[in-house]
């Protein structure tokens, strides 16, 4: 799925990714995050409220190839300031082109009269239009209220680079916390993500505690190809690939889970099985007799001793 807009910020190369997420373009990181949340709630496959499935399935496309990039470009620092320094140069381009602009939305044109109240009636407006962006899973619906508030972000970027004001765009330098008196280390702020592998890793685990470790791989994988960069699917991939006696197969998933995450359960779990087991040509513990159920073993799937 790729986005089709002409206009707006869209209309200069350059993909809008606050109007995709119904944002300002001066949000706080703390606003790109609630507003992420709210819209991958709705989108994703768990809780997406789409009749049909092939409604379902155009959600699931949305979020993952359109929300989720926008999210991850305006979440992290670095590629938010790379981000906000193009936006900054496209409104000076914008201020020497404002005679050529056409307006379509009568936000945009209300907006680029406005006056001291400049500012308050373009979130006003971006804020509006958010609240229906995503009510209904129609992708032509939604790439539209993109539009309109690319439309938005541009008129205020061009009015504020007219008015001699910078639209803050990049994360504010953050103060100098004071010295602890005492050694204390740095608790890092948590990331807030849904992952679109969630569903597959829960049928996953379901097909492991059943033995049935074939249906759980392919759960796994499929997990994979919806967030590659889930270390808990590698890791538990890791840990089937073991029971079906492909250790060189888990030692690839256990070492990427690893690469991802060096604190994974799953991963370092499925490395003590994989250490344990090596010169073996049998996976770890014995295999199970069929129309038998297998021997307990302590502490339960996943993480028995």
């Amino acid at each position: 799925m790729s986005i089709k807009i002409g206009r707006g910020l869209f209309k200069y190369d350059f993909i809008d990714q606050h109007a995709i997420l119904g944002l300002p373009v001066d949000a706080e990181i703390k606003q790109v995050r609630q507003r992420y949340i709210t819209i991958a709630r709705i989108l994703h496959p768990d809780a997406c409220k789409a009749e049909t499935e092939a409604e379902k399935k155009q959600a699931t496309q949305m979020l993952s190839k359109i929300v989720n990039p926008a999210y991850e470009q305006l979440s992290q620092d670095r590629h938010r300031i790379e981000y906000g320094v193009t936006l900054k140069h496209l409104g000076q381009r914008l201020a020497g082109e404002a005679s050529q602009l056409s307006l379509h939305t009568e936000e945009a044109k209300q907006l680029i009269k406005a006056g001291a109240n400049l500012d308050i009636l373009y979130k006003n407006s971006v804020q509006k239009l958010a609240s229906e962006q995503y009510k209904e899973v129609i992708v032509e619906k939604i790439l539209e209220s993109i539009a309109n508030i690319s439309e938005l972000n541009m008129v205020y970027l061009l009015r504020k680079e007219n008015k001699g004001e910078s639209v803050r765009t990049v994360p504010a330098a953050r103060p100098a916390a004071p010295r602890p008196t005492t050694p204390q280390a740095a608790t890092p702020e948590p990331v807030v993500r849904v992952s679109l592998a969630e569903p597959y890793i829960r049928r996953g685990e379901e097909y492991l505690v059943k033995n049935n470790f074939a249906q759980a791989i392919q759960e796994f994988r499929e997990g994979l190809q919806m967030d590659q960069s889930n270390s808990n699917c590698h890791g538990l991939l890791g840990l089937a690939f073991l029971q079906q006696n492909q250790p060189t197969m888990a030692k690839v998933h256990i070492n990427r889970a690893l690469q991802l995450n060096p604190q994974e359960p799953s991963a370092l779990k499925a490395k003590a099985l994989l250490e344990r087991s090596t010169g073996k040509t049998t996976s770890p513990g014995k295999p199970a007799t069929p129309g038998k159920k297998p021997p307990e073993k302590k502490g339960g799937w996943p993480f028995f001793k």
